[in-house]
Parts: C-alpha cells; sequence; structure tokens
C-alpha cells in the first residue's frame, strides 16, 4: 500500500511541476511603420536630382 501511495504522490507531483513549466508567450508583432508623403516626396526629390545629373552630364560631354 506503502509503494502504491508513493507511485501516486511521485506522479501527481510530476504533474504538477510539468504544469509549472509552460513557456511564456513570444512578443508580439512589431508596429507597422507608415509610409506616408514623406516618402513619396524623397523618391521625387531623388528623381528629380537624378534627372539634373544626367543632363548636366550630357552637357558637359
Amino acid at each position: 500500500m506503502k509503494n502504491l501511495l508513493n507511485r501516486v504522490s511521485y506522479s501527481i507531483l510530476f504533474l504538477g511541476l510539468a504544469f509549472s513549466a509552460i513557456a511564456q508567450t513570444g512578443p508580439g508583432a512589431p508596429p507597422d511603420t507608415p509610409i506616408d508623403g514623406g516618402l513619396s516626396l524623397l523618391l521625387l526629390a531623388g528623381g528629380a536630382y537624378g534627372i539634373k545629373k544626367l543632363r548636366d552630364h550630357k552637357r558637359n560631354s
């Protein structure tokens, strides 16, 4: 009877430890970065600068 009691006690102990060893959840998704008018202005300025450089290069050649 004592052997059965030990087995049951250890089984309950190990099951209890298994439930407390559950890992944490991972971090949430990173916040989204808005793409608004600032990016379009940078693209427009880069395009205008590139066109100016091409014209200057053709003019000096």
